[in-house]
């Protein structure tokens, strides 16, 4: 039911939440063929505002910030949360804790993953290595590139021409 955005219909069924009873696999069925049925070309404004509304609740809290529905969505997903055994901070060092713990989680993105198979992905390069790569794809060879104390050894000499 998560997946197809009706948790919160799960939340407030007044049935014992085990998957796979008669009930839950009732519930299924019906919202699957709503979800179908939403599926196809929106030919309504009723239409358009059914597959906005299951498309906020399949993520509630992407919509915490949306001006006429974000109240109810903070709402579903504080719901969903105490349902999956999670509590609200209360302190600012849970608030912190939980950033932090997000801040970490990486997000799986199948492109992403694919894209960053390349052996080169995690490497640093050396400034030669750099150099040489860059004149393979410019065609041009390289031009020296003076270094710091190269280029303050070249002031000092001009300083003390003067």
């Amino acid at each position: 039911m998560n997946m197809m955005g009706f948790a919160v219909c799960c939340l407030r069924c007044d049935e014992p939440d085990v998957a796979g009873s008669e009930r839950c696999r009732s519930c299924i069925s019906s919202h699957a063929r709503t979800r179908e049925r939403l599926s196809g070309k929106a030919s309504t404004k009723a239409d358009r505002l059914s597959r906005e509304f299951v498309t906020m609740l399949a993520n509630p809290s992407n919509y915490a910030d949306d001006s006429t529905h974000g109240e109810l969505m903070t709402h579903y997903t504080a719901l969903i949360d105490a349902h999956h055994g999670e509590t609200p901070a209360t302190t600012i060092e849970e608030v912190v804790a939980r950033f932090e713990e997000q801040r970490k989680k990486r997000k799986r993105s199948l492109i992403r993953d694919v894209a960053n198979m390349n052996e080169w992905n995690d490497v640093e390069l050396s400034e030669e290595q750099r150099e040489e790569m860059l004149a393979k794809l410019t065609g041009e060879r390289p031009k020296h590139v003076p270094t710091w104390d190269e280029l303050l050894a070249e002031v000092a000499e001009l300083l003390d021409g003067e």
